[in-house]
Order: structure tokens, then sequence, then C-alpha cells
């Protein structure tokens, strides 16, 4: 969908966004933070999902190595991602896909394959509007995406229902 029409459709539903932040420092618990937050809010009866965006050029975690960045978590989507995302799945009790985790790899591979289709038609394409819109893009189509509810790890028990 086009940045407009998910602004509007984000708009209309009163949506909300909460951003856990840390720069640079690993391992000081924002993913457990954020988690923890989330938690919290559906206590409150708050409709709550995740999405983890990481600065790297990697398309996903699947081929980095475990050393530099920690294990791989594999989404029910067959997603590869950061093990943040399987906290986040644990604490609110959802299934994530894939589109929860974003990379700079994928907003530059988004970008470039939309300039080689002529999306841009013939303009320059440049960070600002370009990647800065493929990120707010894929943030607002996450924001209204339902996750399904599951009972993951927990005695076997697959049941699931649309948040």
């Amino acid at each position: 969908r086009d940045l407009p029409s998910l602004l509007a459709d984000f708009a209309a539903h009163d949506r909300k966004i909460i951003v856990v932040t840390g720069g640079v420092l690993s391992g000081i618990g924002k993913g457990v933070c954020a988690s923890s937050l989330g938690v919290l809010l559906r206590m409150c009866g708050v409709r709550v999902t995740a999405l983890k965006i990481d600065p790297y050029l990697n398309v996903d975690a699947g081929t980095m190595s475990p050393f530099e960045h920690g294990e791989v978590f594999v989404l029910d989507d067959g997603g590869e991602c950061d093990l943040d995302l399987g906290n986040y799945e644990r604490f609110l009790g959802v299934s994530l896909t894939g589109e929860s985790n974003l990379t700079t790899g994928q907003v530059y591979r988004e970008v470039i394959e939309r300039e080689r289709v002529g999306d841009y038609l013939g303009k320059t394409v440049q960070v600002v509007p370009h990647v800065s819109d493929a990120i707010r893009r894929r943030i607002l189509r996450v924001s209204g995406t339902p996750v399904l509810g599951t009972a993951r790890g927990a005695g076997g028990r697959a049941e699931r229902e649309v948040l």
C-alpha cells in the first residue's frame, strides 16, 4: 500500500507507536524492556504488536555469525531474525512474521527494486524521501497487521485466535 493510505488508516484507527531505543549499546535489555512494556499494555486491554529495527545491511540474521550477533530466532513463517523477536513472541503471547523484523538491508533492497521497475518515474533516488518513506511504510504496515495469539511452548498446545 502507498504511504498516504497507510497514514490515513493509522490515523483512522487511533494507533500509537512506542519506540524503545538504545543506540549502539547491545545487550542492555531493550528487547526485554519492550516486551515487558507490551505485557503491561496488553494487561490494560491494548492490542500490541512488535517490530524490531536493526541498522545492519544484512537482509536478515540468517547468515550472520552467532559469535557477532547472537543466535538466530526462526519465526513461524520462516523469517530468520534476532532473538528479541522470540522474546516478543513469548512475552506477548503472539506469533510474529518476518515483517516484524526490519533491517537497513531490507529497506535498501526494497528501494532499489522499486527503482528498477520504474516506481519513482525517473527521479533521482535519495535517502530522503525514498528510504525514509520505505521505513515509514513498513512501520505503518506492521502496526496495522493483526497478529495471532499463540500458546507456543505451552505444553504443546497451539491455540490461535486473531487479536
